[in-house]
């Protein structure tokens, strides 16, 4: 029986060549697996029929954008995560969406192997194949463009030698991933860190120092998920493009930060995120309302090491599986209402208003009403500082 592979297919130039290149290394026939996590550009059947032009002999595809909102981008609102406190797992959220679908296809075509466009030095060839490895142990994985040097001089030389449908044009000068959550740029003029990112970088988010009108919105959200937008109801897919609409008109969500990647080199990356710095910036202000200062502290410190785990292609192990049990239980009490005002680049918490609030106002208040009894405060301060009291007098003799 002829060996299989399953491709994860983008329908542009690299993974549209892998197919007759695979074929070629491996005499393997090749089944092409196109995910759609809100990426834009090109209808799914036209990809879908291009792979089968490129000489894939089956091709799939699947529509995982709401998939994706629920499953993944969910979790990381939930997580308030954001790798080394600023990137909001954009790319790494999407792979184990589309690593799910890959190893379906495996197991549905019978294959052994499934294959990747990724390069030897990023982090996806880690988080595809880690991933990959969780849901088909058995299966084998492989890179075309890092196992059988599958350059892109050579990859267009291909393509124009085999009469390939799919254009051979000049490269952009930048390395690009996109989703619903977000969208990440690299390389060209921007692997030198001196030089500042120019405004054809950018594509969800307004230059945030054009004058505009600020725009207020109030986020509404039930145990941690966003469920409506100014009081109408949105699924998560929604509230994520809605936002990426309204905060990227304000230009809110740019980053560009100098990153550690799991490889071990430093990266530096331009990332534009409207909708989840808007939304995570939101539930983030909705915690500090609604969960417990313990709780909330020990949570901070679970949503660094979730986000490692997801950035580091380990979002199926057992340890992000466990975490997302604590989160969860965390999330319990996250309702309510927050009001931001988005403008100038930045998402201002205005506002907000919980059910199941442990702000006490009488508690808090300065005025006449405050049930606080201060009559206690010394002798708490006097037993909390006692061990460093004793500390003090031992170290100053």
């Amino acid at each position: 029986m002829t060996e299989r592979v399953v491709l994860a297919y983008s329908g542009g130039l690299d993974t549209s060549v892998a197919i007759g290149w695979i074929a070629e290394e491996t005499g393997a026939e090749v089944i092409a697996v196109a995910v759609d996590v809100g990426q834009g550009g090109e209808d799914l059947d036209v990809i879908r029929k291009r792979a089968l032009a490129c000489g894939a002999v089956e091709a799939e595809v699947a529509d995982a954008k709401d998939e994706f909102a629920d499953e993944y981008c969910l979790p990381a609102i939930k997580a308030n995560a954001l790798y080394m406190d600023r990137y909001p797992l954009v790319s790494a959220l999407s792979r184990p969406t589309i690593v799910k679908h890959l190893v379906a296809a495996a197991n549905k075509h019978g294959a052994g192997i499934v294959a990747h466009g990724c390069t030897g030095k990023g982090n996806d060839q880690v988080r595809f194949e880690a991933g990959i490895q969780a849901l088909g142990p058995d299966l084998k994985c492989i890179a075309p463009v890092r196992d059988y040097a599958m350059t892109r001089d050579k990859a267009i030389a291909f393509c124009e030698d085999k009469g390939l449908p799919i254009a051979t044009s000049k490269k952009s000068p930048y390395s690009i991933d996109q989703n619903v959550f977000g969208r990440a740029v690299e390389t060209g003029f921007l692997e030198d860190i001196w030089n500042a990112p120019i405004e054809d970088v950018y594509e969800y988010t307004s230059n945030p120092a054009t004058p505009r009108e600020a725009d207020e919105v109030v986020l509404t959200f039930k145990e941690g998920v966003p469920v409506a937008i100014d009081g109408r109801p949105v699924t998560v897919l929604q509230a994520i493009q809605q936002l990426n609409e309204r905060a990227g008109a304000q230009g809110i969500g740019r980053i560009d930060m100098v990153e550690d990647r799991l490889v071990g080199i430093k990266s530096r990356e331009v990332y534009e995120a409207p909708g989840a710095i808007a939304l995570i910036t939101a539930h983030q202000e909705l915690e500090n309302v609604t969960v417990e200062r313990e709780l909330a502290r020990y949570k901070r410190q679970v949503e660094q090491r979730w986000g490692e785990l997801v950035y580091d292609g380990l979002w199926f192990s057992p340890l992000k599986r466990a975490l997302d049990g604590f989160i969860n239980e965390a999330n319990q009490h996250v309702s309510g209402d927050i009001r931001m005002t988005l403008h100038g680049g930045r998402a201002v918490v205005t506002g907000r208003k919980s059910e199941q609030s442990l702000y006490d106002f009488n508690l808090a208040t300065y005025d006449t009403g405050d049930t606080f009894d201060q009559s206690k405060a010394q002798g708490f301060i006097d037993i909390f500082a006692l061990s460093s009291k004793i500390a003090a007098k031992r170290d100053l003799a």
